[in-house]
């Protein structure tokens, strides 16, 4: 059993971590807000200009060309928005990793100089007990690392497949203007 100190430590310790990863949280929802704030306003001096340069055109040859343009613009926007979004949550998320892991980290340590006291201080007779204790420490480490990293794995296959979506579409909006322009003329 661990002596009160240990578990008014570890609950200290633990509500400490829960606190940075609050106050992270809540920085990234500032980001974000921002960002949006700054792409709203973006949106409204775009929807400005669009209207002005419509409405000073001269010829509907002149109007048309300008038709093309407003939809690459608007996915390049779009796309720069998404990969702002991916980047904070991004970084929220790699904080969160590494206090998780700092949290575990220090879990582990302390579970592990319990059991070596344990081990020390243990009867003649108990050796297998304490094997098995050491045993299960080393299997559960294991597993967690085995999770850690496949999670690594799969946060990076979906930040590769966020990159591939983004390309094909921009790479598909760019090939499709110059063919509506010639179709324009």
């Amino acid at each position: 059993m661990m002596p009160p100190e240990q578990l008014i430590a570890a609950q200290k310790s633990l509500l400490e971590t829960l606190f940075a990863l609050n106050s992270k949280a809540v920085e990234g929802l500032e980001r974000v807000l921002d960002l949006n704030i700054r792409t709203l306003k973006a949106a409204m001096q775009d929807a400005s200009d669009a209207t002005l340069a419509a409405l000073t055109t001269k010829d509907l040859q002149e109007l048309s060309s300008l038709q093309p343009i407003l939809p690459q613009t608007v996915i390049e926007k779009l796309q720069s928005y998404s990969q702002h979004v991916y980047e904070i949550a991004s970084d929220i998320q790699a904080e969160f990793v590494e206090a998780i892991e700092a949290h575990a980290a220090g879990t582990r340590k302390k579970a592990q100089a319990m059991v070596d006291a344990a081990a020390r201080n243990a009867p003649a007779g108990t050796e297998s007990a304490i094997a098995i204790m050491t045993s299960a420490m080393r299997a559960a480490n294991s597993v967690y690392d085995a999770v850690q990293q496949a999670g690594k794995q799969a946060a990076g296959v979906v930040e590769t497949n966020l990159h591939t979506v983004t390309s094909s579409a921009l790479k598909a909006t760019q090939t499709s203007a110059p063919r509506k322009r010639r179709a324009a003329a």
